[in-house]
């Protein structure tokens, strides 16, 4: 997954196709060439937060961005409601309305999976955040998270069509295996941290891909 370096002039229009001129912002290439970790990461909220301002502007809503995005070590990240965060984890806090992640289990799998492991978590917890503007309620925690990869297909799809990210070849199986790895090993909908099986998440993505967030 790679953001397409536009002139002014296309970035502009870009920046009308999501809400506002601005908002969207290439990042810088490294020395070599090629986008850095931080540079994904960077663009993966950047591009989230413009997409998502412009689908709650389109409906007369008003997007409240995020108030903080946290790179955590291990055991040193942010509380959330009193619970610690844990190792290997990127999560959404509806309490502090921030986002939290585990830098050096992102890197690692932006290094062994691919840069689409980036543009997959990120958009997956803002789906949190707007679950939690949206005012959506579940019965059961999976069909949070399923919605959440959902949106996550949906924001890339739109991202893709817009013209800020440009899909490459290999990127569909990078997104692919991530939610094959990040899947649960059963089926069960009862367990309160269920995220859904590997194809339960990549059908979810899927649909977001094929049908926008409205189909979320």
């Amino acid at each position: 997954m790679k953001l397409v370096r536009l002139s002014p002039v296309l970035v502009c229009a870009l920046a009308l196709v999501l809400a506002a001129c601005g908002l969207v912002r290439p990042a810088p290439m490294n020395s070599s060439g090629a986008d850095t970790f931080d540079d994904d990461v960077n663009a993966a909220r950047q591009l989230t937060e413009a997409f998502w301002k412009q689908q709650f502007n389109a409906s007369g809503q008003t997007y409240r961005p995020i108030s903080d995005f946290v790179a955590y070590s291990g055991t040193s990240g942010p509380s959330c409601g009193g619970q610690p965060s844990v190792p290997n984890n990127a999560f959404y806090c509806p309490v502090g309305h921030f986002i939290a992640y585990d830098r050096d289990w992102m890197e690692m799998l932006w290094n062994d999976m691919g840069d689409g492991s980036v543009y997959l978590i990120i958009p997956h917890e803002f789906g949190h955040s707007v679950q939690a503007q949206l005012q959506s309620s579940f019965q059961l925690n999976v069909q949070a998270e399923l919605q959440a990869d959902c949106y996550a297909g949906g924001t890339l799809s739109a991202l893709v069509k817009a013209g800020a990210l440009t899909v490459e070849p290999g990127d569909d199986d990078e997104l692919f295996a991530n939610l094959e790895a990040a899947g649960d090993p059963t089926d069960d909908w009862l367990n309160p941290s269920a995220h859904g099986t590997a194809a339960q998440r990549q059908q979810s993505f899927a649909n977001g891909v094929d049908g926008g967030v409205g189909a979320c």
